[in-house]
């Protein structure tokens, strides 16, 4: 028996059973986004106002809020840790970094009407908050997968990496898509507050995809021999 998995079993329940309760609301935020969005695309009229979506997101945020105070206050001693102890508590900085980010990009978007130009602009938009909503969900399943290894449930490390590799070629690829749309939005006829705004959004996003990436390149660090 592996000494992960050992010290692992030791502890009544593992607190990485916590961080898969606090991921999931990453999810719930960038459905929340996508809706925003859709709001600038076919008008402020097809979906709900802005101060709901708002109040809906700060919620989810604030109830990961708890879950990461949790956890980070009832972590059983160093020695009973499945993992070490800095790498998980930089792993839920840095997942919780993501909710932030999200939470974010809501407040931008909703800070005043941005009248997007219709085509290419509003596509690229869609395209690059479903990239980045890829790059969350590869990261579920690695996650998950992280926690299974480290309690022995499993022991192929082989899939592991392809899952930690599967969220680092998404957000290369998020960041492509970045610096595209930044360029398109600067060199616009838009007014520059809505290109200020609009680029605000954009890091945001992209902060989103970003931390998804260090929280893949933690779980790798967990794993290593």
């Amino acid at each position: 028996m592996s000494k992960l998995s050992f010290f692992g079993m030791l502890a009544t329940k593992s607190p990485m059973e916590g961080l898969v309760e606090h991921y999931d609301q990453i999810a719930q935020c960038t459905n929340i986004i996508n809706e925003s969005l859709e709001c600038y695309v076919s008008g402020i009229g097809a979906c709900r106002e802005f101060t709901e979506l708002s109040r809906e997101i700060d919620k989810i945020e604030n109830h990961a809020d708890i879950i990461k105070r949790n956890l980070r206050n009832h972590l059983p001693r160093r020695l009973f840790m499945a993992v070490d102890k800095t790498l998980f508590l930089n792993y839920t900085k840095s997942q919780d970094n993501i909710l932030d980010s999200a939470q974010e990009a809501l407040q931008w978007l909703g800070m005043r009407q941005v009248s997007i130009p219709e085509g290419s602009y509003q596509k690229m938009l869609i395209d690059l908050l479903e990239a980045v909503k890829m790059t969350t969900e590869f990261l579920g399943p690695a996650l998950q997968d992280t926690i299974k290894f480290v309690h022995g449930e499993t022991l192929d490390r082989t899939s592991l990496k392809h899952k930690y590799q599967a969220v680092r070629r998404q957000h290369h690829d998020v960041q492509k898509m970045r610096t595209k749309i930044t360029s398109a939005i600067y060199t616009s006829t838009m007014d520059f507050k809505d290109i200020y705004q609009l680029i605000h959004f954009v890091d945001c996003l992209t902060n989103m995809s970003h931390d998804s990436e260090n929280c893949a390149d933690i779980l790798r660090s967990m794993i290593a021999r």
